[in-house]
């Protein structure tokens, strides 16, 4: 297969796939020969004048509307209700202190964690079981997904708000941090989220 025949299946593979494509996940249909980082930068210069362009998003491949267009396009989902307080919490806990086990999710917001939260979370593909803690009963932890760097629009856990500032000001390992954990989430992308309101853990 010759170079520019890699580059279009590369290509159509990025297209059709609905999630970021992983290396991995790249070179099982492409060479093993195959100079993946060349036909990568390629691509992304084939692309950066266009309406899509090529980004990476933790570590993966994508394509995603160019950043300057995103404004002009609507997007309308039917919205039946809104993730909960509890279920936000526990989503930027996950974000800013994973690996985190579920005891200490419930130490930093200082009450149970309902199953029901971790499973929500799950459903919308945001996070993922971590390794286990090599500690008494070896705890689960739990992280964040490329899915949900894509949906908040982060290329990396780096680009979360505030984390330099919150790491430097020791915030990360207090309780109190969650009441300082900026504003990651728009209400207006809250709206297009779906939960039952029975599985809200604070009545």
């Amino acid at each position: 297969m010759d170079h520019k025949t890699q580059k279009r299946l590369l290509e159509a593979l990025l297209f059709s796939s609905i999630e970021p494509v992983t290396p991995a996940m790249i070179r099982e249909r492409l060479s093993e020969t195959v100079d993946l980082g060349a036909l990568i930068s390629e691509l992304k210069v084939d692309y950066e004048e266009r309406g899509i362009n090529l980004c990476e998003i933790g570590g993966a491949w994508a394509f995603r509307t160019a950043e300057d267009l995103g404004e002009h396009i609507i997007l309308e989902r039917h919205e039946e209700k809104k993730l909960s307080k509890a279920t936000l919490e526990t989503l930027s806990i996950i974000a800013y202190h994973q690996p985190v086990t579920r005891a200490e999710i419930e130490n930093i917001r200082g009450v149970s964690t309902n199953k029901g939260t971790l499973d929500i979370l799950l459903e919308q593909t945001w996070i993922k079981p971590g390794k286990r803690r090599e500690s008494p009963g070896r705890p689960l932890t739990w992280v964040t997904t490329n899915g949900f760097l894509d949906h908040f629009g982060l290329d990396a856990l780096t680009d979360l708000p505030g984390l330099d500032e919150l790491k430097a000001s020791g915030l990360l390992d207090r309780r109190p941090a969650i009441e300082t954990i900026p504003d990651l989430f728009d209400p207006a992308q809250e709206d297009d989220i779906v939960e039952d309101d029975l599985m809200r853990e604070e009545g």
